[in-house]
Parts: structure tokens; sequence; C-alpha cells
């Protein structure tokens, strides 16, 4: 007996549009070529993002990617203790992070281009197949069911 397909929900598949947390990282160096500007903004930044729908990335791992940012030297980030309150750490764009910046424009303009060809090859595909599925529901004989015996 063959095993039962598992359910997708359509509106948290990659299809939705909604998982697209690799472009994090461009959005935080376009923020931070902004201004400087600390986690928790970055943070609330990112959930009001449209880019990100209703699947903002996740606090822990954005402060792993700003760490790890920080390690390649795409931003630099010092604690600031003169404020009341708890410290911040503002981050900062460096040079290395602007260049970063520049190659992800770049990049994102490619892929808008394969974007827009993809769309037309999708949208293709989906008329065929309802040409394909129109066509074969006309031309389909009607199968008489063999007479039961009684």
């Amino acid at each position: 007996m063959p095993s039962a397909s598992p359910r997708i929900d359509l509106d948290q598949c990659a299809c939705s549009g909604k998982t697209l947390t690799r472009f994090v990282r461009p959005v935080v160096l376009a923020l931070l070529a902004q201004a400087p500007v600390h986690g928790y903004d970055i943070l609330r930044q990112l959930q009001e993002n449209e880019i990100f729908a209703d699947a903002a990335p996740d606090a822990s791992g954005v402060y792993k990617m700003l760490k790890t940012m920080t390690a390649e030297g795409l931003v630099t980030g010092d604690w600031d203790t003169k404020k009341n309150g708890p410290a911040r750490r503002p981050f900062h764009i460096t040079a290395k992070g602007h260049k970063c910046l520049s190659r992800w424009a770049d990049t994102l303009e490619s892929y808008q281009q394969n974007i827009v060809e993809l769309t037309a090859m999708v949208n293709a595909a989906l008329r065929n197949a309802s040409k394909k599925k129109a066509t074969t529901s006309r031309t389909s004989p009607h199968i008489a069911r063999p007479a039961q015996a009684h």
C-alpha cells in the first residue's frame, strides 16, 4: 500500500515567498549604510520589512549573523555603556561592508532578471497545462462500463 504524501501548508511553503532569509544580510547592510543601528532596532526593522512578510528572521539568528559579519569585517560594533539603561551595541558598516552591499546590488539585479524569466516560464507552463487539461476533457472518449451480471 503506498504511503500517504505529507500534507503541505502552502501558506508556509517556500512557494509562498515568506522564507526569503537569504536576503537578511543585504537588508542589514542597507540599514547600516543609512545609519548605525543597534541589534534591537535591526530586529524591529526586519520585522517591518515587507520582504519577510509573516516570517521575520529570529533574533538569535540575526545576532549570530551580526557576529559573523563582524568577524568578516563587514560591520563593527562597540558596546555603548554611557547611556542610562542596558548597554547597547550600535553596529556600523565598514568599507568592506559597503563593497559587499554594492556586490549585493549587482546580485539582486541579476536575480530580478532571472525572476522575470522564471515567471514567464512558470506562466507558460501553467497556460500549457490548462490547455492540455481542457483539450483532454473535450476529446476523452466516454468509456462504457461493462454490464454487471445478475
